[in-house]
């Protein structure tokens, strides 16, 4: 191999490419321009792929014809547009000298949220891919709720005439809907991440821009997740269900190493390796990777002997604007059950649900910490 051709391998490893998506009027477009500003303000290159549909409504497309063939090939032009978009772009990256990030309005398995099953899949199979493929062609996917779950008085169609979910009861039930079913399509993605609605609207931006910095790898400040022990007292509703086993990794004394592997209800799996390692009291750099069934394999052999597996039943769920991640433990732990909120600033209340019962809340306990859970006890 030469030595042009590796500068080339080496370069395209390290441009990301990140998805914003997220439901009817999420904040997307204001997002777009916060992460062009900050990002090359810290020297970036950073690309931004428009939204596809978008594109295609404004060209003749029209998503809601009633002419099955005519919306078949449309929507096949769509995600055929989408990856020949994607490839240029990052081919465009690679040339560049600053370093470069490439951030996508919307991604490919959006597409799916909005067909059939078997539409969607009759369509990948005449392209010649799979939803795998396609959800492993991004680093990161952050999806932003939309305001139509816990920020209804800023729901608004006044940026999109045409969206179907107008603002009326029907209509936000309908943009619900669609929220949760993008997040189902992204669902087993290893760097899926919710982005809760807040008052602030800027709360929610911080939160997309220290998302896309931990991509990139750039050190964040260590925050806390609000955890709580809890109760589940009734029925959870339009639940993304999983099977976590996580193992941690020898690792040096101001590092994490974690091992995750994870099963959907949907069939989905995937294997994520994670280190976190600490640069200061203050500031982490937090780096993930998705490995193969067989480097997980692997890797197991590098076990801490000092702690368990962790296994737990997750289950992910909005409400009110929030993301809550539920999980259940299981064999050394069986009986607990942490629920845990990203994003909350301390001057906000959790929307706890009423079929969740607050026990205790953990934030900020060691104790609770999944690492610290691990432990053998002697």
């Amino acid at each position: 191999m030469s030595d042009n051709t590796t500068q080339a391998t080496l370069t395209m490893k390290e441009i990301k490419k990140i998805v914003l998506t997220g439901g009817p009027c999420a904040g997307k477009t204001t997002a777009l321009v916060k992460i062009i500003e900050h990002f090359s303000s810290l020297g970036f290159k950073v690309f931004t792929i428009p939204e596809v549909p978008t594109l295609f409504s404004q060209a003749g497309m029209d998503y809601l014809t009633d002419n099955q063939r005519f919306f078949y090939e449309g929507e096949k032009a769509t995600l055929e547009a989408q990856l020949l978009l994607e490839d240029k772009f990052m081919k465009m990256a690679e040339q560049v000298e600053e370093p470069a990030v490439v951030v996508c309005d919307r991604g490919t398995m959006d597409i799916s949220a909005y067909l059939k099953p078997n539409v969607w899949e009759d369509i990948i199979d005449n392209i010649g891919t799979s939803a795998q493929q396609l959800i492993d062609r991004y680093d990161a996917v952050l999806h932003l709720v939309s305001a139509a779950d816990g920020a209804e008085k800023f729901y608004t169609t006044t940026t999109n005439s045409q969206r179907a979910e107008q603002k009326n009861e029907e209509g936000l039930r309908m943009a619900r809907e669609l929220d949760k079913k993008v997040i189902n399509a992204w669902s087993g993605h290893p760097h899926l991440r919710v982005i809760n609605n807040h008052d602030d609207f800027d709360t929610k931006l911080n939160r997309v821009l220290k998302e896309i910095s931990s991509v990139l790898g750039l050190a964040q400040p260590i925050t806390e997740e609000r955890k709580y022990i809890v109760e589940v007292t009734g029925e959870i509703p339009n639940t993304i269900d999983s099977d976590i086993l996580q193992t941690y990794l020898v690792s040096d004394p101001d590092s994490e190493v974690r091992l995750r592997r994870r099963f959907w209800s949907n069939g989905k799996r995937v294997n994520v390796h994670t280190m976190k390692k600490t640069v200061n009291d203050m500031e982490q750099v937090e780096t993930e990777r998705q490995v193969s069934n067989a480097l997980y394999q692997s890797l197991l052999s590098q076990a801490d002997p000092y702690r368990r597996a962790i296994h737990k039943k997750r289950r992910s769920f909005i409400w009110k604007g929030q993301y809550f991640e539920l999980d259940t433990y299981l064999e050394q732990l069986e009986g607990m059950t942490i629920l845990e909120t990203k994003g909350i600033t301390n001057a906000e209340d959790v929307n706890f649900p009423p079929f969740i019962k607050p026990v205790r809340d953990i934030t900020g306990n060691r104790d609770f910490y999944n690492y610290n859970l691990a432990l053998r006890k002697a």
